[in-house]
Formats: structure tokens, sequence, C-alpha cells
């Protein structure tokens, strides 16, 4: 574990055709993640199809049907490393209708890159993008003033952009302390990894810079030990074995341990990972771990485990905010449709919708709405149809966010802001 780079998941989110791709894919390849081979079959490709400045953006957008239309539509992870951090890429998509993708992968992100074309600025979709990665928990942000070389690299047009998205930021529930400003021009290559001939007005960090100096998420072997369990197997002549992987804390053979929601106690034998005993194991890793005296049928997938000295809670209710992203009529209270958090699904019913906000302007659209529709988004009370551990997004993000489904489909998604435990 030691000497290990921080990693960070950052989302790249924006109005459709500002620069997204283009601009990761210009990273990609300035930091020497992308072969000049690669970039040469991207350019001949993107010639062929008579999109020229589409070739960076290829990188990203992968799938056939994309390169077709000029369009991102799924979320796509790339990783690259600088000296102080190794990254995940997450591109998001920008069209209207691809929404739910953005949502996905900016639930997975630590912070986000917001682009912005300098001669267009503020979009719809600019404000909806920045609203919904408030809403999906993300407080950093560098906003990257794209394609500079449109309005002839003019510092005042700059400044234009720059306070509208700082007022548009604030009013969605950014702090200015937690935003980065960069001009930049990812297809010809302007402050993107070095200072920018055609910007000397500009002081600030490179796009690079500005990204590598985003604060690494708290190592999670400070917290407390927190493992959901995606199966669990009886192995003859071993016993009971949960398999899962440690979101936070690490664990040791004989360490004792409790399992919620089912509220049983007991101690580790051992645990091994790809076939070879662990000393300990730490965040991240895929174990599976051998229990004294408890039977298959006690735990389950869903389950989380602990230290008995910092047991993981148990919501009989609890608050979330949530994006409605499609429902064919809309959400009421009474709805029961099953809710994925962590390894775990259990149907889960809206018992008050507190107030909706309009995600265009991140104010409050209605107190005690009657019903909610697609697009909105909203504070909601929800009950869980029986005991479940979750915890507040803000105390550990990976068992605090949520997705809803219904009829096959995602409906929702959102984060949990506190909750009302069980006492047992």
């Amino acid at each position: 574990m030691a000497g290990q780079k921080p990693h960070l998941n950052v989302i790249f989110i924006g109005h459709i055709d500002h620069g997204k791709s283009t601009t990761v894919g210009r990273l990609m390849y300035d930091t020497g993640n992308l072969s000049e081979q690669d970039c040469r079959k991207l350019e001949a490709l993107a010639k062929e199809k008579g999109k020229g400045t589409f070739a960076f953006a290829f990188l990203m957008d992968t799938l056939k049907e994309e390169r077709e239309r000029g369009v991102t539509i799924d979320v796509n992870y790339k990783k690259f490393s600088t000296q102080k951090n190794d990254f995940t890429i997450i591109d998001a998509p920008g069209h209207q209708d691809y929404v739910k993708n953005m949502v996905t992968g900016t639930s997975q992100a630590d912070a986000a890159v917001l682009i912005v074309a300098a001669k267009e600025g503020v979009q719809p979709q600019t404000r909806e993008h920045a609203f919904l990665a408030q809403v999906m928990g993300i407080k950093k942000m560098v906003v990257a003033i794209n394609k500079m070389d449109e309005v002839n690299y003019s510092e005042e047009r700059y400044k234009e952009v720059k306070e509208d998205v700082l007022k548009l930021l604030k009013s969605s529930g950014f702090k200015e302390e937690n935003l980065t400003f960069v001009p930049i021009s990812s297809w010809v290559g302007q402050n993107i990894i070095k200072a920018p001939d055609k910007m000397p007005w500009f002081k600030g960090p490179t796009l690079l810079e500005a990204i590598d100096s985003f604060p690494a998420p708290e190592s999670p072997i400070d917290k407390p030990l927190r493992l959901p369990i995606q199966d669990v197997y009886n192995i003859k002549g071993v016993g009971t074995v949960p398999v899962g992987k440690i979101v936070t804390g690490t664990m040791k053979p004989n360490d004792k341990i409790i399992i919620m929601p089912e509220n049983i106690e007991t101690e580790v034998k051992s645990i091994e990972m790809h076939h070879q005993q662990l000393q300990e194991a730490f965040p991240g890793d895929n174990i599976g771990f051998n229990l004294r005296k408890v039977g298959t049928a006690d735990i389950k997938r869903g389950s989380v485990v602990g230290h008995t000295t910092n047991p993981p809670s148990v919501a009989e209710e609890f608050t979330a905010q949530i994006v409605v992203l499609y429902h064919p009529s809309a959400i009421t209270v009474g709805y029961t449709p099953v809710f994925h958090m962590h390894t775990a699904q259990i149907a889960c019913t809206f018992t008050e919708l507190i107030k909706s906000i309009d995600p265009k302007s991140g104010q409050t659209k209605e107190e005690s709405p009657k019903f909610l529709k697609t697009g909105d988004a909203a504070i909601v009370r929800i009950k869980p149809t029986q005991p479940i551990s979750v915890e507040p997004y803000k105390e550990f993000p990976q068992l605090g966010r949520l997705a809803i489904r219904d009829m096959g489909k995602t409906v929702a998604a959102g984060v949990i802001i506190d909750i009302k435990k069980k006492v047992y």
C-alpha cells in the first residue's frame, strides 16, 4: 500500500459540442498517454469521415454509432498519471437524452472538469450538468473555457464567460474557493500541459496543473471498516465465506466484526485474495473471509461488515437528494421501486416529498410537491421495506449513493443526506 499515488476519478461534463471529448483526447495525447500510432490512426479515421477536427474526440467516442453521429452517448473511462496522482477520466455525454449516463458517471467521480465554449458561453446543459454534479456530491471543479482560438484568445471574452459561469455555479451551491478557471484551446493545444504562448495575459495554471491540484479523496484507510457483502459461499471443510470489496478501513484475521443489518457479532478466522492468505486487507481489495460460527443463511448480499467498535449504520428511514431521470408518469408518496445502494437491492417507499428543486437554477421550486416528474430534482424521505445498512454520503460516499430502478430502467439517482438510525 505504501508509496501508492492517490487515485482520483474525474468527470468531464458540459454542453454538447463544447469540446469535452477533444479536451480529454488532447490531455491524453500531450501527457504521452496516447501513442503517436493511436493518434495517427485517429487522424486518418477522422479525415476519412470528413471530421478532421474530431481526431482527439475519437479517442473517447469509441462506439461506432457515436463516430457516425459525432456525439458521445455512453460514459467512457480512460486512465492517465501525473507525478502526483493517478487519474481515471470519466467522459460524460452532453446530449439532453444522455443525462442518465452523465449522472451514472458523476456518481463515481471525486471531482469534475466543466467545459464551456468561449463563443457560446453558458448553455442550458451547462446549467443542468453543473447542478447535477452538485446533487451527486461533487464539491471541486475546474472550469475550462475552451475554443479560445475562436474568439482570438480574447481576455475580455474569457472574463465575461468566467463571470457568467461563476454566477451559475454559486447559485447551484458551489463555493468559489473550490473552483479553478482556465482558458484553453484543446484543438490547437493551448494551455493544456504548457503555458499558452497565445494567451500571455493568463498567469494561472494549465489545465493539467489545475486537475493535478485536486485534493486526493480522504484516504479510506483512516476511516472505519466498511465492507458491503457481494456473495456468501459455503465451502466444504471451511464453512461460511462471505466475499466483498473493502471500501474503507482495513481488516485482519482475528478482528472482531459485526454484520449489519443482521446485528451478528463474530470473528474473522482468515482472509484470502486471489487464493493467497492475507495478514491485512485494504480498501479496494476484493476478498473472501472465513467467519467463526456463522451460517450461510444468517447473512446475505447487501449486508455490511464493520468492526464491533464502529458498527455500520442501519436506516429505519433516510432523507435523500435525487434527480428523476425518467418516469413515464410521476413519482408520488407511496411509490415503492427497487433501490440499488452499494451491493444491496431493496424495495423502498417514498414517504414524503419534502421539496422540489429546479435543476436549471438549483433554487427551491416547490415545498411539499404533490408529485415529481422526469427532470425534477428533489429532497425526499424514504422508508426501506426492510432494514438496510447505508451511510450518509458525506461520511461514506460509497455507501451513500443510490440508483432507483423500476420497469427495467433507472428512474432516478441521488445521494443520502441523513439517516434515522435503527436502534438495536
